[in-house]
């Protein structure tokens, strides 16, 4: 049985944990109003540049004369899978959610004879990753010293994907992350960015017979539109994941703030029985001692 010094020193260490834990969540909550309305804020114009690309791709399904962004390689033998996690941990099983819809992605690709590429935004990826696919991660992308993420800021990372494509690194480019639907519940989420694919539940326009004229012709729209579609998803995948960072972080502290007060109960229990046990033996033994006297 632990001394009292002992139970006095765990229950102390176990308050000061508590504390820590009651911050951080007031601290994500208050972030997570900001990251929610990014997000949601975000999710209209992602939504009406798929509707504007069901649209035009249409008219581009088997012409030869389509962007090589609508139409890929011809190929599908190498796969770029980005994977879109958080900066830090702390935030329950966000993170391992995400790497674990990659893994199943890439074995399923590995088990088919396909050469997997992996690149990570976010440090968490990279550490879930790398036991077991170190040698396909080409770059790992961290995003920490940045207080919220921009449009600008996620050019560059979509320009590095054009650029692979162009000199022939791969031919299908996946992305994963996490949608954000509440506090408690985020959904890990896989979506092919090349070739482009319209995503399902897309609505297109009913032309009943029409046909539409574009100026300039749809390949010369989709030329301008495919590469910035790439960077708007990539752009949403970022602040979705950085409201569902928030959330499940938000809950994991409070549950480990309740775990903590159960904790500190129950070794407060035992303090108090374990001071009154060693109060009994005391009174026990001066009793004793004066019958035997």
């Amino acid at each position: 049985m632990p001394n009292l010094k002992e139970l006095k020193n765990r229950i102390a260490s176990v308050t000061s944990t508590q504390k820590i834990t009651k911050a951080m969540q007031l601290v994500a909550a208050a972030k997570l109003r900001r990251a929610q309305e990014a997000a949601e804020a975000a999710r209209p114009y992602a939504e009406r540049m798929d509707a504007v690309l069901a649209n035009l791709s249409q008219g581009m399904i088997g012409n030869p004369g389509a962007p090589r962004l609508f139409q890929g390689t011809g190929a599908d033998q190498t796969h770029l899978l980005i994977v879109v996690t958080a900066e830090r941990g702390l935030c329950g099983g966000f993170n391992s959610y995400i790497a674990r819809l990659a893994r199943q992605h890439a074995d399923q690709l590995i088990a088919s004879g396909k050469t997997v590429k992996i690149l990570c935004i976010g440090r968490k990826g990279y550490d879930a990753l790398k036991r077991l696919y170190e040698p396909n991660i080409e770059e790992t992308i961290t995003l920490g010293h940045l207080k919220s993420v921009s449009f600008a800021d996620v050019q560059p990372i979509s320009k590095k994907v054009l650029d692979w494509f162009d000199d022939g690194a791969f031919d299908v480019c996946t992305l994963f992350y996490s949608r954000f639907k509440n506090v408690v519940t985020q959904v890990p989420t896989q979506q092919q960015l090349i070739p482009a694919t319209v995503p399902e539940g897309v609505e297109t326009a009913d032309l009943d017979g029409a046909i539409y004229e574009y100026e300039p012709e749809e390949d010369e729209i989709l030329e301008d539109l495919l590469p910035r579609n790439l960077t708007v998803q990539i752009y949403r995948a970022l602040l979705e994941n950085a409201a569902g960072e928030q959330g499940a972080r938000m809950s994991a502290m409070d549950n480990a703030t309740r775990n903590a007060g159960d904790m500190i109960d129950d070794l407060t229990l035992v303090y108090n029985r374990t001071r009154q046990a060693i109060i009994t033996k005391e009174l026990i033994e001066i009793i004793s001692g004066a019958e035997a006297l």
